[in-house]
């Protein structure tokens, strides 16, 4: 038996294997995990998406710390959660500058006399222009905010998490990740989802059982941040942007079984399972 059948065959009994796992997993969802007591950081909390994780978390019981370059827009977050009847903590934190985003790090455990348990990496931006019409200082921006910045706050907070080896790690990346369009952006968030991946493997060799990774991949969200973008009409025909709260509550499902990753809508999947076949099917044929 030559070894590219050998590897095609196997790639199919996986692709049999995942099928009736997740039929199973359709059937018997897996248990959610109580998060009340959790302490968990929002990066980019002041508005979208970070506004509405923090909002859900805290219907869940969760206590969070904010952290967002904009002071005021944080402030009217850390108002609506303690509206709820949550705990929120606010902090202006400027997630590229990784002396701020250390600094800080360290005034939330002496601020708060605990670890947090939870990291929401959010934070991000876009610039939405073709390569050569993009500003070079926008595309570093787009770079340090939503490829950079995971690091330095990963740096920060990993440690206590693998101390006690209990913790989970949320990236807030994009299925544009995964396509070719605007440039800087899906660069950036290519770079996201590299790191994420490699970040899950790492915890996974280190046998860190106990700290859970959770990537996120949504289509364009309708926050306002891709305003002036365009869609292909057939392509919006098929996949309009999404609702912001849909887009989050999809995302905390996730979170609450500790699913490592989550395409925001499930039609993605079919995209990322394209690429995951062809370039298996490329090594089949190509390694002799």
């Amino acid at each position: 038996l030559n070894k590219p059948l050998w590897r095609l065959r196997m790639m199919l009994l996986d692709v049999i294997y995942f099928i009736l796992r997740n039929s199973v997993r359709v059937v018997m969802r897996p248990r959610t995990k109580p998060i009340d007591g959790e302490l968990v950081l929002i990066t980019g909390s002041g508005g979208g998406l970070g506004r509405l994780f923090a909002q859900e978390f805290t219907k869940h019981g969760a206590e969070v710390v904010l952290w967002d370059i904009n002071g005021t827009l944080n402030e009217q977050t850390a108002k609506l959660v303690r509206e709820m009847g949550g705990k929120a903590h606010t902090y202006t934190v400027d997630v590229t500058n990784r002396e701020d985003v250390y600094r800080n790090a360290e005034l939330v455990r002496k601020d708060l006399g605990r670890d947090v348990t939870m990291l929401v990496n959010n934070a991000g931006v876009v610039a939405g222009e073709r390569m050569l019409d993009c500003p070079d200082e926008l595309i570093e921006r787009t770079m340090k905010v939503n490829c950079h910045a995971l690091f330095w706050t990963v740096k920060a907070f990993l440690p206590q998490m693998k101390a006690q080896n209990h913790g989970h790690i949320i990236t807030i990346a994009s299925i544009l990740g995964l396509f070719s369009t605007a440039c800087d952006y899906c660069a950036s968030k290519f770079a996201a989802v590299g790191f994420h991946e490699s970040l899950a493997h790492e915890l996974l060799t280190e046998e860190f059982e106990g700290v859970k990774t959770t990537l996120v991949c949504p289509y364009i969200v309708d926050t306002g941040m891709f305003e002036g973008c365009k869609i292909r009409e057939e392509v919006e025909l098929l996949l309009p942007p999404l609702e912001p709260q849909y887009c989050v509550e999809q995302a905390m499902n996730a979170i609450l079984i500790d699913q490592p990753l989550v395409c925001i809508p499930r039609l993605t999947y079919l995209y990322t399972f394209i690429l995951t076949r062809d370039y298996t099917v490329f090594l089949c044929t190509s390694i002799a």
